[in-house]
């Protein structure tokens, strides 16, 4: 059961990266915090790199690519603003639609009916995100899920997961013409060198630099998210590490409650949970 420690380790270093990201950006411009999850994680990646061949890449591998760093790179900005918008407990959680997204996407482009599991898992996932606003009910019931649409990091984070339905996708068919380790580096690398042109042109690359102190920790746990990722996923089926590494929403809603106070934890807590329950019913069912 040694993946299970990594894919928990995959986890926490995903939450502690977004509770430091969402610290920081107190003092620093969002786009400076989007390079340095990226920037800051490679140096510490390409020390696993060393110890990998590196892989013919064919065209598929490149066409692959150019589809997905623009929508990566659009992601990560929303991602960013999300967290700094709104409560890391009000955001994060709503990871949870992508998988939801992705059987709807099936469904109207392939034909693809949901399992049993899926619907559970899309009623448990629907459910935790009511829940998360659940004491709004007292002023009427649709009001948790006006809620949502009322906080503009829950609304960022909804289309984040949309993005994520697609490249997920892409990125399992750019592993599979490359290897995991290899894309592990290479992929934040190239969103790297996209974000610094992006950085230069704004006359903000110098920002990237200026807190190595504050930034390090978060490029470490990013760094670290990534190798556990690649190691726990070499161990075991794909949807059962998936379905682990989605704890850091329960992680981060814990990380909203120690180090930025936030309220009503309980019912969040609560929700996140059903919402895993619902990813862990599509991913393993």
């Amino acid at each position: 059961m040694t993946w299970v420690l990594f894919a928990l380790t995959t986890a926490i270093a995903l939450s502690t990266a977004d509770a430091l990201s969402k610290r920081a950006l107190g003092k620093t411009d969002e786009l400076v915090i989007v390079w340095v999850r990226e920037g800051y994680a490679l140096p510490f990646l390409a020390l696993a790199l060393l110890f990998v061949p590196i892989p013919e890449l064919d065209a598929t591998f490149w066409l692959t690519v150019c589809g997905l760093v623009p929508l990566e790179v659009i992601s990560l900005v929303l991602y960013i603003k999300a967290i700094r918008l709104s409560p890391l407990s009000l955001t994060v959680p709503f990871l949870a639609m992508s998988p939801v997204f992705i059987i709807f996407i099936a469904f109207a482009t392939l034909g693809e009916v949901p399992s049993i599991g899926g619907i559970i898992g899309i009623v448990l996932i629907t459910a935790g995100a009511y829940t998360l606003n659940a004491s709004a009910s007292k002023q009427g019931l649709l009001e948790p899920v006006k809620a949502i649409f009322k906080e503009p990091g829950s609304v960022l984070m909804l289309i984040v997961a949309v993005i994520y339905s697609v490249t997920s996708t892409l990125g399992k068919v750019a592993v599979q013409h490359s290897s995991p380790v290899f894309f592990g580096f290479f992929y934040p690398l190239t969103l790297t060198i996209v974000l610094t042109i992006f950085l230069s042109a704004k006359g903000k690359l110098g920002s990237v630099f200026e807190k190595p102190a504050t930034f390090l920790p978060i490029g470490l746990c990013t760094a670290t998210m990534v190798i556990t990722h690649f190691m726990a996923i070499s161990m075991t089926q794909v949807a059962y590490m998936i379905a682990v590494k989605r704890l850091s929403l329960v992680f981060s809603v814990i990380y909203g409650w120690a180090m930025f106070k936030e309220e009503k934890i309980k019912e969040r807590l609560l929700g996140s949970a059903i919402m895993l329950a619902g990813v862990a019913s599509i991913l393993i069912f």
